[in-house]
């Protein structure tokens, strides 16, 4: 088929590759470059990099709201669009333009966890599992039916990290069986609508009066980015990995083999990165760092 195919992030990559080994990618979207690093060199995003590895075309306007990029959309004459974390709302017009439509790869079993953060926010809610759907876009966000819907466990020291590779390969074969084999699509119930919503820097402070269950989901959830953090020594220390422990204690105070005390029960620090320095072991930060009896 003649796909045109949207997406932006690390995420998206996998589907690009799987449907570039199967069909014929007449374009690619993705967001704009924009300045990264310290010389702020504009840098093109993970699909634009990998397209052009790819020998594919590339187009990344701001907007898809003006006509004339409607009508360029239009014009590639695309069997079927497929979207993967693009980043920009598709016009009624865009939608309509390719003969199947535009097919979304989403990391969420829909309805629950529509919008920008499904992962994090599947792991910061306690779910048991995850998943893709393969939805049929429309107008509302992620409202479409959905074609093709595949479970995963959320195992319980997962991180985001691990969860998002996993699913990207997910995608990157379901997308492949939903165009090659088109199923029913099923409508979303109204009734069990949750929405992801972005996740805000302000998220990430620990507290450690919380329940231990809690404070580990959290440190699960934004890992690897922006990363939970606390303070050791006035020092701001990122928590990247954790672990469900035995212990009480004072909430913050540092047991043993950074296994902290919360409000209720304790969490092991399995993984930590102080500022301006690679990520840890435990055993690798205790080596180089002396720790108060308590962390803030």
């Amino acid at each position: 088929m003649d796909v045109i195919f949207m997406g932006t992030p690390a995420f998206s990559v996998p589907a690009l590759e799987a449907l570039h080994a199967e069909h014929r990618i007449v374009c690619v979207y993705t967001q704009p470059p924009r300045p990264a690093g310290r010389g702020k060199k504009e840098r093109p995003t993970p699909v634009h990099a990998r397209a052009l590895e790819l020998g594919l075309q590339v187009r990344h306007p701001r907007s898809l709201k003006d006509a004339g990029e409607q009508a360029e959309f239009a014009a590639l004459g695309a069997d079927v669009a497929v979207v993967v974390a693009y980043g920009l709302i598709l016009p009624q017009a865009v939608l309509d333009a390719p003969r199947m439509g535009c097919l979304n790869i989403h990391a969420s079993l829909l309805p629950r966890w529509r919008g920008a953060a499904p992962i994090h926010r599947a792991i910061l809610a306690g779910d048991a599992e995850t998943g893709i759907c393969i939805m049929q876009m429309e107008a509302g966000l992620d409202t479409g039916p959905v074609i093709l819907r595949e479970a995963l466990p959320i195992g319980p020291t997962d991180t985001t990290a691990d969860l998002h590779d996993r699913l990207a390969a997910m995608g990157a074969r379901m997308i492949g069986q939903a165009i090659a084999a088109p199923q029913t699509p099923v409508t979303q119930s109204d009734a069990d609508v949750t929405y992801a919503a972005k996740i805000d820097k302000s998220e990430a402070r620990i507290d450690w009066t919380r329940p231990a269950t809690e404070v580990d989901r959290q440190i699960r959830a934004l890992s690897p980015f922006p990363g939970t953090w606390c303070e050791a020594r006035g020092e701001r220390l990122k928590l990247l990995a954790s672990q469900l422990a035995d212990g009480e204690g004072e909430p913050g105070q540092v047991l043993h083999d950074l296994t902290i005390a919360c409000g209720t029960g304790a969490v092991q620090v399995m993984l930590a990165q102080r500022e301006g320095k690679r990520p840890m072991t435990p055993d690798e930060l205790l080596r180089g760092m002396t720790f108060p009896k308590r962390l803030d």
